[in-house]
């Protein structure tokens, strides 16, 4: 069975270090092979806009941009709807490989069998 994890992510500029944990294990995790779903939602939402994860550097942990990045490249990165909706956020405005989803594609993701859920 393979092993996926899905972490989503509440907060943002808001709260830098706990979002720079979500960051990183996602990124620690697709560097492992494990599948990853990374969730934005709430003030995570800015960082679906490009430059918005720019500024979050911390000492002792690589970028915030590098490790959404890495995701990106190996995983997959979802903007909740009604966070972007709330926000005015339109597809045209987000990252490249970034897509817009909900609840219901959310909830599908967590129930699936060896799928461990992590929300920060």
């Amino acid at each position: 069975m393979a092993r996926a994890l899905v972490v989503k992510v509440t907060v943002g500029h808001d709260a830098p270090e706990r979002c720079a944990q979500a960051f990183s294990v996602a990124a620690t995790a697709v560097s492992s092979g494990v599948d990853v779903s990374l969730w934005l939602t709430g003030e995570a939402s800015w960082f679906a806009l490009p430059g918005r994860a720019d500024d979050v550097v911390l000492e002792h942990l690589p970028p915030l941009r590098d490790l959404l990045d890495v995701v990106l490249a190996a995983g997959t990165v979802t903007l909740c709807t009604q966070c972007a909706a709330r926000r005015g956020i339109g597809e045209d405005d987000l990252l490249p490989g970034v897509k817009v989803a909900g609840a219901a594609l959310f909830t599908e993701q967590v129930l699936v069998e060896g799928t461990q859920a992590l929300v920060y």
